[in-house]
């Protein structure tokens, strides 16, 4: 009786805990497709993305649209929104299996009354950290824009050197010791959350925000390829994406981040060279 009693507990626990990595999932697919949906459609840009993309020239000959754009306060907002919202779509879906984790761990705790909320709390201070990096790259394209090196219009760099010194450095950073350890910590779900775990909603968005450093000190320099390819640039968009979400799920691919490195690091000097050869 003790063993039909102990398997009818678990199969009851395991069916909760079920539920719940359900539940929290469908919450991370609806924000996901919402984000990406947003993105689509321009974010409340005059185009789509989708038109952006069709008008993209080659890497720093983008397309002339008119004069410069007027950064106002709500020009500025519009921006933010865009590279977040962006972030959002490209982000949470190598950010879910840590979500999914950190939700099943709740669910075995003091804490497992309010599993579904604590993870959407948890990944809520995950995208607060690539908030804070939507707010530098808003900086970055304004500051951009006012010395000529970006147009506006289509957010993109003008300049093939400046635009080849991107991708170099994106290059570097992949070999760095940095981005490595970085990496790391995002290939191991299950080790950050034992170090780092902490009870309640204040404690959940804590440990979601140093998460979110993590990955973000692991992807930044890869999203400013945005800037190169275009910001609104779909094919870039979900090109990074996806290379994103296999140097993180593939934890065995080492090689992925070094040979990516190369490639980018080849790609900028010659894109340098054969503007200098040509003296653009």
């Amino acid at each position: 009786m003790t063993s039909e009693t102990n398997q009818s507990h678990a199969g009851a626990v395991d069916y909760v805990l079920r539920r719940d990595s359900g539940v929290v999932l469908l919450c991370v697919t609806l924000i996901v497709l919402a984000a990406a949906w947003y993105t689509i459609v321009g974010i409340g840009m005059n185009m789509t993305a989708v038109e952006m993309t069709r008008m993209a020239g080659p890497i720093g000959e983008p397309m002339q649209m008119g004069g410069p754009v007027v950064w106002s306060l709500p020009y500025t907002i519009l921006i933010f929104l865009m590279w977040w919202v962006m972030m959002i779509a490209m982000m949470t879906p190598s950010a879910a299996p840590t979500v999914l984790l950190y939700a099943a761990i709740k669910r075995m705790g003091p804490d497992k009354k309010r599993t579904t909320w604590l993870s959407l709390v948890f990944l809520s201070g995950y995208l607060v950290a690539w908030a804070v990096f939507s707010a530098l790259a808003t900086g970055g394209q304004w500051g951009l824009e006012q010395i000529g090196l970006s147009d506006g219009p289509m957010m993109t760099i003008r300049s093939k050197v400046f635009a080849g010194c991107v991708l170099l450095a994106a290059g570097l950073y992949q070999l760095s010791s940095l981005k490595s350890a970085c990496l790391r910590h995002c290939r191991s779900p299950a080790q950050f959350l034992a170090e780092h775990n902490r009870p309640g909603a204040t404690g959940a968005f804590r440990v979601g925000a140093v998460h979110g450093a993590y990955c973000l000190g692991c992807c930044w320099a890869l999203m400013l390829l945005l800037f190169v390819g275009g910001v609104m640039n779909l094919y870039w968009i979900v090109g990074i994406a996806i290379y994103v979400g296999l140097e993180k799920l593939l934890p065995r691919a080492r090689w992925l981040g070094p040979a990516t490195g190369i490639a980018l690091i080849v790609a900028g000097l010659w894109l340098i060279g054969s503007a200098i050869a040509v003296g653009t």
